[in-house]
């Protein structure tokens, strides 16, 4: 991005609310489980730093968030929309199979 856009827009992570003002983007539970996905990406080196561009592995890491994700799945079970109760299944599984990808490549 360049600074002309970077001085129009909003600082990296937030977003214009409906007065302009830049602000946190809403929590909502779908972006609770996208958070922890990109979290589980990034430790699985699949996403670069944001600054650096650094990829890094860090399977005890990414394996955290995979946990993470999957006992939210159980502890929510019967609680979501099917369109978060799909979300979090197909991220759980897509990670699990990243994860042991990953794993036979160390």
């Amino acid at each position: 991005m360049d600074n002309q856009a970077k001085q129009c827009g909003c600082p990296d992570g937030k977003v214009r609310n409906r007065e302009g003002k830049c602000v946190m983007p809403e929590v909502t539970f779908s972006s609770f489980v996208l958070s922890l996905n990109t979290s589980a990406l990034y430790h699985l080196g699949e996403i670069g730093d944001p600054e650096s561009g650094r990829k890094v592995v860090d399977l005890d890491l990414a394996k955290n968030a995979i946990d993470t994700l999957a006992l939210l799945k159980e502890k929510t079970r019967g609680n979501l929309s099917n369109d978060e109760s799909e979300l979090l299944t197909r991220v759980v599984y897509e990670l699990k199979m990243r994860f042991v990808q990953s794993s036979q490549n160390c």
